[in-house]
């Protein structure tokens, strides 16, 4: 992933269009080869594989007789089948009159239903394996946090106060038996924010009182793309020292400030590696996800909290693993679906809608934290092209399994007509609403 380190000396632009069009070519390739392959597993031939559109600048035929090129253009792709007569696989009829019965069945329009309908469902499938296959990949290289309150590794705070241990087992907090985990952020809550606290912990089979940091501080885990902190500097692993000149030591005195500021600028004082800066922003107005389903609006900067120390982490299994993968994958899917209802609704903002500038801009944001942020990008990116292109408008993936379907209860498939209708409004529809999220990408803040 060095490559990733060598974006910024190339420009803010630059960053984020190569940013972009790495991740929206490796979600391409992914969802064009789910066409691809199970196309080939049903006995339909494709003609050509093409990542990008626009003039070929390189090209390659192989055994099978598939043209595999490259394009100039790098904002898609598509496989064109044989009997095919363009990239959205509208049909050629001279060309399919012309082949034979056992030709015709080696065509997208000739094959049998469920061979046509498995082949376009393959594409977003696809892209929902590579979402759970990041997030497994993920889990296995950083492990998930144990049950118990074990301190794993201990970030750096300017707080001199740094009497945990790794390998500590924290028994107590503040006085309140911390058995687990969960009983230990419970115990954080109610904890009075101040520079240190009390822990009671297991350590070398002794029971110790030690002094050590607050264990939920102002301390920077993430910086969301596209936010107040990340456009003023601020990475993770910096330390929230004061607001306006007032000193706070937890992470949920920075969140109420921020909650009340009604947009007011404010002043933070950070510390960095030892050394602290002012750096001045604005929170903003946005719509967050409920826990509970929903969304609400309220006062944000982009930044996300972590505890102190990073807890004590295993390995999971290969079944609990792919579980986490796929309820990341759901969980990222379900809220997007919501996102969208609520603003069908008027429940929420429609310029949470954005476009391809919007997309690319946080394409770049994430490339701009680290490999790690933007490999997760991806994964939820590929999450949101698999989901959309299962919506039910012609000329997206959605739309022919409409058709398919109408095909196995009528018993004939759609008239080649209606066809040509339905799929040219369903491309002005598309186009609509490309128009309508390119606006947002301009004029929403």
């Amino acid at each position: 992933m060095e490559i990733l380190n060598l974006i910024p000396s190339m420009g803010g632009f630059a960053w984020t269009l190569v940013a972009f069009v790495i991740a929206l070519s490796i979600i391409v390739a992914v969802h064009e080869y789910g066409h691809y392959i199970v196309g080939r597993w049903s006995g339909i031939h494709a003609e050509v594989f093409s990542l990008g559109f626009g003039p070929v600048l390189y090209s390659r035929v192989d055994k099978r007789g598939t043209r595999w090129q490259l394009a100039a253009l790098p904002f898609g792709g598509f496989v064109m089948f044989l009997g095919d007569s363009d990239a959205a696989s509208g049909k050629d009829g001279a060309a399919i009159s012309a082949l034979t019965d056992a030709e015709r069945r080696r065509t997208m329009h000739g094959a049998p239903l469920w061979a046509r309908a498995s082949t376009v469902l393959a594409g977003p499938v696809f892209n929902f394996i590579l979402s759970i296959a990041i997030f497994v990949g993920f889990y296995l290289v950083n492990g998930i946090a144990t049950d118990q309150a074990i301190v794993g590794k201990l970030k750096s705070t300017p707080f001199v106060a740094q009497s945990l241990l790794p390998g500590d087992r924290i028994v107590a907090l503040g006085g309140t038996d911390t058995p687990d985990l969960i009983s230990f952020a419970r115990a954080t809550e109610g904890l009075p924010p101040a520079s240190t606290a009390d822990y009671t912990v297991e350590r070398a089979g002794s029971l110790v009182d030690v002094k050590g940091p607050f264990p939920f501080p102002p301390l920077a885990d993430g910086v969301q793309p596209q936010s107040a902190a990340q456009e003023s500097g601020l990475e993770p692993g910096d330390m929230i020292l004061a607001v306006d000149g007032r000193m706070i030591y937890a992470f949920s005195e920075l969140r109420d400030i921020v909650g009340q500021s009604d947009g007011k600028p404010l002043l933070l004082t950070i510390w960095r590696d030892g050394a602290t800066f002012d750096a001045t922003l604005a929170p903003r107005r946005m719509d967050i996800p409920k826990r509970d389903g929903g969304f609400e609006t309220r006062w944000l900067i982009g930044l996300t909290g972590s505890l102190v120390f990073e807890p004590e982490s295993r390995i999971p299994g290969p079944i609990e693993v792919l579980q986490l993968g796929a309820e990341q994958t759901w969980n990222i899917a379900a809220t997007s679906l919501s996102g969208l209802a609520s603003m069908v609704t008027g429940a929420i903002s429609s310029c949470n809608l954005r476009g391809p500038i919007g997309i690319a801009e946080s394409s770049g944001a994430a490339a701009s934290q680290g490999a790690a942020s933007f490999i997760l990008f991806i994964a939820m990116l590929s999450t949101a092209v698999g989901l959309i292109n299962l919506f039910p408008i012609p000329v997206l993936d959605g739309g022919h399994l409409v058709f398919h379907a109408y095909e196995a209860i009528a018993g004939k498939p759609p008239s080649d007509g209606a066809l040509r209708v339905l799929m040219g409004g369903g491309l002005a529809l598309l186009l609509t609403l490309m128009v309508f999220a390119l606006t947002n990408d301009f004029f929403c803040p």
